[in-house]
């Protein structure tokens, strides 16, 4: 998955996107990430993005004429490639030829499979770009070739190497970043919104900052996201949350295969508690059941803290949840319990 944000303060990004598991998972060469800054598009001594609200009033709003010609930088810049085939990659043998041409065997095994977001049905169709975005930063790039760029900036490769796809079928398709908006008139932000993304190949953040974004900008937008009833001081802030939350989803990226799988909002419950060593912690002690050995008693208990817990704390979210005889059954006895 590539992801771009566009902003102006890209700087923020470096200490999230360079730790933990954004971190690993660039380097797994699972995620690309470039954070391109807004004002590299602007024409003025001061490059100036935001101007004076028409009508009066606080603060300064964000303009549109940058926005819209990084935006078409981008997308021009974006990438053309095959359309997905079954075996998950145009070209069949090719995709293979070309990961070997540009990061070495050891990397043509890593990527020579498709799979799905955890928790997602859909398979991702990852396919190679150009990538070469800022007016700074042109280049022109050959006909029916494709470059994978960003990751090889990461390691250190001094030029980009391109494979030419001559023998491919002539039917192309040029495919534009999905574009999303931070904005507090967006869709709110979930689980099943991150699921949503983690099926996307190419994501565009386009972060507010000052007093907002000139409503024009919006028409670019495949997407607006909320994170909540609250106001932040700038969309970089949002879109990190965002990006967590969607790159963790990729197959790969956290270390069970199954990590994302068991936590919060997965199956629509809330996360069961967790315990480690040591067993007992000033006289608190673990719950004997964990320290069984018994698999199948563990995941019972399991189920029905999850259960309990959601029905505590987040009641609204059992609407959403597909339960089965045994789950309705503990429920009930918790509402009897309780004497309801």
């Amino acid at each position: 998955m590539i992801i771009e944000t566009l902003s102006t303060f890209p700087d923020m990004y470096a200490s999230v996107m360079g730790a933990s598991m954004m971190r690993i998972a660039q380097e797994k060469g699972i995620l690309e990430f470039h954070a391109h800054d807004l004002r590299d598009w602007t024409h003025d001594r001061h490059r100036t993005t935001d101007d004076e609200p028409y009508g009066g009033g606080d603060g300064l709003v964000m303009k549109c004429a940058p926005i819209f010609e990084a935006y078409e930088d981008i997308c021009s810049r974006a990438f053309t490639t095959q359309p997905a085939t079954d075996c998950g990659f145009a070209g069949g043998e090719f995709r293979p030829a070309m990961d070997s041409a540009l990061f070495g065997d050891a990397h043509k095994a890593s990527s020579a499979s498709v799979n799905s977001p955890v928790g997602c049905s859909q398979p991702i169709y990852a396919p190679e770009r150009a990538r070469s975005c800022s007016p700074k930063a042109r280049q022109e790039l050959p006909s029916g070739a494709f470059v994978r760029a960003g990751l090889s900036e990461r390691l250190g490769v001094a030029e980009q190497s391109a494979v030419h796809a001559d023998n491919v079928s002539s039917e192309t398709a040029t495919h534009k970043p999905y574009t999303i908006f931070l904005a507090p008139q967006g869709r709110r932000f979930d689980d099943a919104a991150a699921c949503e993304l983690a099926k996307q190949d190419h994501l565009l953040f386009i972060c507010g900052h000052y007093e907002g974004i000139d409503e024009r900008a919006y028409t670019l937008a495949d997407q607006v996201i909320s994170l909540g009833d609250y106001v932040l001081t700038s969309g970089e802030l949002a879109s990190m949350v965002v990006i967590d939350a969607v790159v963790r989803k990729l197959p790969g990226v956290l270390g069970a295969e199954t990590g994302a799988l068991g936590e919060s909002f997965a199956d629509g419950l809330l996360e069961y508690p967790q315990y480690t060593r040591p067993a007992n912690f000033n006289g608190m002690e673990v719950p004997p059941v964990l320290l069984s050995g018994n698999h199948g008693a563990v995941e019972v208990w399991r189920r029905q803290q999850s259960l309990e817990r959601t029905c505590r704390l987040r009641p609204d979210l059992l609407e959403g949840v597909a339960l089965t005889d045994a789950d309705r059954a503990f429920l009930q006895s918790l509402s009897t319990a309780d004497g309801r």
